[in-house]
């Protein structure tokens, strides 16, 4: 991963890994104790960001997933969507090399989806590979940019032509 052979790397070498791969659980994973803004803060927390250097950019993220006035609320206290957008801002708040999204946007109005997959294009093209697994063909199709390739009987689909050796379909 990322360039390097991890399959017999020491399990003490992984953390480093994961911290730079952010990830959008379909059912959110928020700590339900800690505010809105203390579940954005808790990747720079665990890099090692002091409350001074995670300040600004926890706060910017709040403002952007339009949570802004949302911050110290805690997850059972948010609507689905809104713990949607803090789990997404979460993901993304250290800028991962990799981020893998399930379902982001299956809880947000229309407007918010178009506005978080922005935000996921906006990341690409600073660097970060993203992945996103949806039903929402149309939204993904809307968003220009966006490669799709499709899953069909447990395999890769490749209607556009676009991938170079495509697996052989199941029948």
């Amino acid at each position: 991963m990322f360039g390097e052979e991890l399959s017999e790397a020491p399990r003490e070498a992984l953390p480093p890994f994961r911290r730079r791969i952010g990830v959008v659980f379909q059912d959110f994973r928020l700590i339900r104790h800690l505010s809105a803004f203390d579940n954005i803060a808790l990747p720079l927390r665990v890099a090692g960001a002091t409350d001074d250097e995670l300040e600004g950019p926890v706060r910017e993220m709040l403002a952007w997933v339009g949570l802004a006035d949302r911050a110290s609320a805690r997850p059972p206290t948010l609507s689905g969507g809104e713990q949607q957008r803090v789990a997404i801002a979460r993901a993304v708040i250290n800028r991962p090399d990799l981020l893998v999204a399930d379902e982001p946007t299956g809880n947000v109005d229309a407007e918010m989806a178009k506005r978080l997959l922005h935000l996921f294009t906006a990341l690409n093209r600073l660097g970060t590979t993203v992945v996103v697994a949806t039903h929402d063909v149309g939204l993904i199709s809307a968003t220009p940019g966006a490669e799709m390739i499709r899953l069909d009987n447990g395999g890769l689909a490749d209607p556009t032509g676009m991938l170079r050796n495509p697996p052989p379909r199941r029948r």
